[in-house]
């Protein structure tokens, strides 16, 4: 998959949050493929026709936005352009929950990614948010991998999609299968967008093949390699937030299948 995605360098139509966008064009551009941020109403139908999947990111919700969201994943659908859904923050506001509520209604996904709390609120199942961020009672809960894999295969099941939960042990689920992934490092929570950027990453994934279980294992796990990645490539006296977004970039543009394969930590569950 992520030779496919250098090779054909697909464009990925991102209506996202102002917060990330930057960081998910980067992202995207690391491994291949192209960007586009367009989020105009009168514009987004034409640019989901130009493009090979859609990612919406609920991160920073206005009105405005949510109307192209919708207009833009309609679009998407009648093409057969995969769509993947953020669910940032999912269950903190009423705005967030019932625009989160009107994506899974209206529109036919192909993946939904988000933390334990986002995807236990677009489940119906509630969730203790900390705003945009896991709550700490849903990190505790995430420990037992049993329990976030049955959120995720209901979802998956229910909506005829993948559903990625990221945490610690990543778990991703569709198709009559499940994957957990040990891949990452610590200081990914410490810099912000990185959960924006994976559903990025999955997005250029979802562009170059319509087996989107797949495209989202791969994009959690090239998150997670170039997590360990910047790391490891730290002088000790620069191991802080700022130095490790740099480095985290470099190892997108860097990583290989070689990467992916020699340490990959993925198992069937």
């Amino acid at each position: 998959l992520l030779k496919m995605v250098k090779t054909n360098k697909p464009l990925v139509h991102h209506i996202t949050n102002y917060v990330t966008a930057n960081d998910c064009a980067n992202t995207v551009l690391a491994i291949g493929a192209s960007p586009i941020m367009a989020d105009d109403e009168d514009e987004v139908a034409d640019i989901v026709s130009l493009s090979a999947a859609l990612v919406l990111n609920i991160g920073t919700l206005n009105s405005r936005t949510i109307a192209s969201m919708l207009k833009a994943g309609v679009k998407a659908n009648d093409l057969g352009i995969p769509v993947v859904l953020d669910p940032v923050g999912a269950g903190a506001t009423a705005l967030r929950s019932t625009t989160a509520g009107r994506i899974l209604r209206e529109l036919k996904l192909a993946v939904i990614r988000g933390n334990m709390s986002e995807i236990k609120a677009v489940s119906g199942l509630g969730a203790a948010t900390k705003g945009v961020d896991v709550s700490t009672q849903d990190i505790a809960a995430a420990e037992n991998p049993d329990y976030g894999k049955r959120i995720a295969e209901n979802l998956a099941s229910r909506l005829n999609c993948a559903v990625a939960i990221t945490g610690a042990v990543d778990i991703v689920a569709g198709a009559g299968k499940t994957y957990f992934i040990a891949n990452g490092h610590s200081m990914l929570s410490g810099i912000t967008g990185t959960g924006c950027m994976c559903s990025s990453l999955i997005g250029a994934y979802c562009a170059v093949t319509e087996d989107y279980l797949s495209a989202a294992t791969a994009g959690i796990l090239t998150m997670g390699l170039a997590g360990e990645l910047a790391y490891e490539r730290l002088p000790a006296e620069d191991r802080g937030a700022g130095s490790y977004r740099v480095k985290l970039l470099d190892a997108l543009s860097l990583l290989t299948g070689e990467d992916i394969l020699k340490r990959g930590k993925v198992r069937e569950g």
